[in-house]
């Protein structure tokens, strides 16, 4: 596809996007599902411009889909007004940890007994399918910084966590099919791919985020200098933060999260009900410099540039995982795979996991269904396929993959809105907060 088609779609999607976008919001239709059937219109199935191959092409899709998730993680970092130590994050990390890991493991059971697959392939379908999504759950993500609604802040919560939490089992799998290094007993895995890259992304990105929100802010209110550039900003504490955590053997997902935590914690809390027109409408450099409002202009400033970066890159990568669906192989057992891990697997790991927690019937029910598959998964089995995954089992992976993620954006993206909606309407109790 040459640049100026791309030129031509990318651009005729964007104005169609922002032309449509408050009608979008009152129907059951996400965006992801346009972006879906538009790059299946456009790919082998349909106009034949663009034909992407999981295969052939997984290095490129590796560093697409990383990016984008990476860009997802800081922007739901920044919505999410409460730090690690909060006790609000405990149904978050539940979640994120002890549900995600009961999922890879009743994946796993269906991958030995229903696909035939050895046990290292098992786990690693197991991690790749998983963790949610942080990308494409905007329907029942935070709405702003002081959202503290149970059910919302623990799907985004879960979502920026589990990221980088599956890392660990995505080595294991691929240790277990003797293509990474576990060590005695496993001795390395839990060392080095679990308990350092876990805890020291969390503290990289976290100190970070932390430092330069704070070397910002006194520049600007003490000096009045570092005034502008905010996107500059935002994409270079992304890279900054990434790159430290990749060299220091930490998970870079997880440290860009913390990032983007810590940098909203800088400084006052946004008064609730500030809204951004008075960020917005007031003299720029005025409010960047004051110090009664610097912190918070300086989160509104990033936060909203990474949240249009955000959609953009998500245009981009679903417009491409639409492409591929003509291109894959799904097996057979995915017919009865795909409905068993939304309808069974995704709930009973919920259920357990959120065993004894204050959650209401209502928001488990909600959690156990949108447990959304998205980008992540696709960055996840290109990682897989670029370390070396045997190619009957990449086959296989690829179709398992993409189709659960096609599902996925059309099943939640129907569902999302009619039933936040409707979840919108409960009655307000103190269990609900």
């Amino acid at each position: 596809m040459s640049f100026a088609l791309w030129s031509l779609v990318i651009g005729a999607l964007l104005i169609a996007m922002a032309l449509s976008g408050s009608l979008l919001k009152r129907l059951p239709i996400s965006n992801a599902m346009l972006y879906l059937g538009v790059g299946y219109g456009l790919g082998p199935a349909g106009l034949g411009v663009m034909a992407p191959h999981p295969l052939e092409d997984a290095a490129a899709l590796e560093r697409v889909a990383e990016i984008t998730v990476l860009i997802s993680l800081f922007a739901t970092g920044l919505k999410l007004g409460l730090p690690l130590s909060h006790w609000h994050w405990h149904l978050p990390v539940r979640l994120a940890f002890t549900a995600m890991a009961l999922t890879i493991a009743f994946i796993a059971l269906a991958g030995v007994f229903g696909f035939g697959f050895p046990l290292g392939g098992a786990v690693l379908l197991g991690a790749i399918l998983a963790p949610t999504d942080p990308v494409l759950a905007s329907e029942v993500q935070v709405e702003d910084l002081h959202d503290r609604d149970r059910l919302r802040f623990s799907l985004t919560g879960e979502g920026s966590l589990n990221d980088g939490a599956a890392f660990p089992f995505v080595m294991l799998g691929l240790g277990l099919l003797g293509l990474h290094d576990l060590g005695a007993w496993g001795g390395r895995w839990w060392a080095l791919d679990t308990l350092w890259p876990i805890g020291g992304g969390l503290l990289i990105g976290g100190i970070l985020g932390a430092l330069i929100g704070k070397l910002v802010v006194y520049l600007r209110t003490r000096h009045q200098e570092a005034i502008g550039l905010d996107e500059f900003l935002a994409l270079g504490l992304i890279a900054l933060t990434y790159g430290a955590a990749q060299l220091g053997h930490a998970y870079g997902f997880l440290a860009v999260f913390a990032a983007g935590l810590a940098l909203q914690r800088v400084g006052e809390p946004v008064p609730s009900g500030l809204p951004t027109q008075t960020v917005q409408g007031a003299a720029e450099e005025a409010l960047a410099t004051d110090s009664e409002h610097a912190s918070a202009y300086l989160r509104e400033a990033v936060q909203g540039f990474n949240e249009q970066l955000e959609r953009i890159a998500e245009l981009t990568v679903v417009l491409v995982i639409g492409a591929m669906l003509p291109a894959i192989r799904v097996p057979v057992a995915a017919v009865w795979f795909i409905p068993l891990l939304f309808l069974g697997l995704r709930p009973a790991a919920v259920a357990l996991g959120l065993l004894g927690s204050p959650a209401s019937r209502q928001q488990r029910f909600f959690m156990a269904w949108f447990g959304i598959r998205g980008i992540g998964s696709l960055y996840y089995l290109m990682y897989a396929v670029n370390h070396g995954l045997p190619p009957a089992l990449a086959e296989d992976f690829v179709g398992i993959t993409l189709a659960t993620v096609a599902v996925s954006i059309l099943v939640h993206g129907l569902s999302g809105t009619p039933m936040m909606r409707h979840y919108g309407r409960r009655p307000r109790r103190g269990g609900n907060r």
